[in-house]
């Protein structure tokens, strides 16, 4: 059926999956620098590699089995069947497609070259990844690391499923995993083959400023003040387009929020901090500290407040999307060649004359 599960030899019929694939996160998912560099700083935890390189020739070592109930502590054997070239695909097309010999698909066509299992709920290739295992003895948190599904089923106000084999059909259908990060295009599924719906094969997440942006609604407005002669800004940011929390995924990703007072000559007189993080203690138990990522449909409002002075001018609001934090950056080592935050909002107001 296949000479080698490579990317390189399902582009052959569907070039187009295959040029968008190329330009992904998930096509990086091992050779990302970040990865690899936190991966290393982290003893390169076999458990890693189960989702940055899931299929069994990406790997250089056989897992015969394990000493202890958790799975974490693999026993390996060298890998007779690496491939290293395979391994560099990362989350290649054989790993969300190919099962027990046949290609996953919607639409099941009989004259493939190749055998064809047909699926109604392409959500459930995302799952076998984007659901984490959180039953440890030395684990206490609401979510897994990197539970992304777990996220969505909470908002759902269904109880948290940690083990991907406990998930039912109907549970997955609801996920919604691909309406936004799978969008449908009208498009041929092979070169020369009939248009029909399709969905873009991009993924588009985190490292996206557009998508976090359509994730978030965002308001800046000056407001009454509380007191006499008091001006009062408010910043308001709503999970609105997010099924997950936002931020998801690592913990190491977060949101700040900061609302400044300015002068004519842009020196700050007053500002305030906000920080959109999930913080967790990872030794020697594994516990979630507190967690003030926004859920889906929250909103949060951020105020800054101060009397009337001849020198204010302007406010500021800025809300910045950050992959990393500084300085896990330099405990890690990380020399990043691309910035590890962006903004996601900024506006400036003018501070108005308050009727006394």
């Amino acid at each position: 059926m296949f000479q080698t599960l490579s990317a390189q030899e399902c582009a052959a019929c569907h070039r187009e999956f295959y040029d968008e694939w190329a330009t992904t996160i998930h096509s990086q998912a091992w050779t990302d620098p970040y990865f690899q560099v936190d991966w290393r700083f982290e003893d390169k935890p076999q458990v890693c590699k189960n989702c940055h390189i899931p299929l069994d020739r990406q790997q250089e070592h056989q897992v015969l089995g394990f000493r202890d109930s958790e799975k974490w502590d693999p026993i390996l054997a060298p890998n007779p069947d690496f491939d290293a070239e395979l391994q560099h695909e990362g989350v290649t097309c054989n790993v969300c497609h190919l099962r027990d010999g046949k290609i996953l698909g919607v639409y099941g066509d009989s004259n493939a070259p190749h055998p064809v299992e047909r699926i109604d709920n392409p959500n459930r290739v995302c799952v076998r990844c984007h659901v984490v295992s959180g039953e440890r003895w030395d684990t206490f948190f609401k979510f897994p690391p990197c539970g992304t599904v777990a996220e969505i089923q909470t908002n759902q106000g269904k109880q948290c499923v940690k083990d991907v084999d406990n998930l039912t059909t109907d549970t997955i259908a609801a996920l919604g995993c691909v309406d936004c990060h799978m969008p449908l295009l009208q498009r041929p599924l092979v070169t020369g083959g009939k248009v029909r719906a399709t969905r873009r094969h991009l993924w588009r997440g985190g490292h996206e400023p557009a998508m976090v942006k359509q994730a978030l609604t965002i308001s800046f407005e000056e407001t009454a003040g509380v007191a006499a002669g008091e001006h009062r800004f408010e910043l308001a940011i709503t999970n609105s387009g997010a099924a997950h929390y936002v931020p998801t995924g690592t913990p190491d990703r977060h949101l700040t929020v900061q609302l400044r007072l300015l002068d004519a000559k842009g020196k700050v007189l007053k500002e305030e901090d906000h920080l959109l993080k999930r913080t967790v203690m990872w030794r020697p138990f594994i516990i979630d500290l507190w967690d003030t990522r926004l859920p889906h449909g929250e909103q949060r409002s951020y105020h800054l407040a101060f009397p009337d002075q001849q020198q204010a001018v302007a406010v500021e609001a800025v809300v910045r999307y950050h992959l990393l934090d500084e300085k896990r950056r330099q405990r890690i080592g990380y020399e990043n060649k691309e910035p590890i935050a962006y903004d996601v909002f900024r506006q400036r107001l003018p501070v108005t004359e308050v009727n006394l």
